[in-house]
């Protein structure tokens, strides 16, 4: 025990740095994700077949691509093609780009499961499709979605260690490479495993409380 308490106070440093990025690629994808999975879903329920039809194609197609695979495309295969990102940058984008495809799956539920007679209601009083989506989809689709989206956002924080595979130092690389120097195996990732569930748990108490929230509105 003597022995866990100084190599983690000698390592913890260097993984609060790693925790920092994970972060910050977490919080970026999730950004990105919401906007481009909200796109998604308000084609696919736009009612134009062109649009419906390209988002399915958009999202399954992202779907059937592994997230790594995805991640090294935009580090590796983009520069070939003029467009060169930074290690952190490409996989914010790499990893917003993938959970796109699902956060779009989650929303448009949301929003398919309004009742279809508040819709033509609103269109009765003249309220344009927007208008309506704003005004009376979307606040009662958030409810709906919200035990999915936690989901999504804890998924994202844990997938973020994938971003290791094109260099961001994260948590998950940082340990890796305490490891690999020291040979401290079990005290390495038993922190990085504490680390990540500190970072997990307040994210599953903050989705509960919304949640009940919620229900009481």
């Amino acid at each position: 025990m003597e022995h866990f308490l100084s190599d983690s106070a000698e390592f913890l440093p260097i993984l609060l740095k790693g925790v920092w990025l994970t972060i910050l690629v977490s919080l970026g994808s999730l950004v990105l994700s919401t906007i481009l999975g909200l796109f998604w879903a308000f084609l696919r329920v736009s009612g134009l077949w062109p649009l419906t039809l390209a988002s399915r194609l958009v999202v399954n197609l992202i779907r059937g691509i592994p997230i790594i695979v995805q991640l090294f495309y935009i580090y590796f295969v983009l520069p070939d093609f003029g467009v060169a990102l930074t290690a952190l940058q490409a996989g914010i984008i790499g990893l917003g780009i993938a959970y796109s495809a699902y956060q779009a799956e989650n929303f448009r539920a949301g929003i398919e499961a309004i009742d279809p007679g508040q819709i033509e209601a609103a269109h009765a009083i003249g309220m344009g499709w927007w208008l309506v989506m704003r005004r009376v989809i979307l606040p009662q689709a958030v409810k709906i979605v919200l035990p999915s989206y936690g989901n999504i956002m804890i998924m994202m924080l844990k997938d973020s260690s994938q971003a290791s595979t094109i260099t961001v130092a994260e948590l998950a690389l940082e340990g890796k490479l305490i490891a690999s120097s020291t040979f401290k195996n079990t005290t390495v990732f038993t922190l990085v495993a504490l680390l990540y569930l500190c970072m997990s748990v307040p994210l599953i108490l903050l989705v509960g409380h919304l949640e009940r929230r919620a229900g009481r509105r």
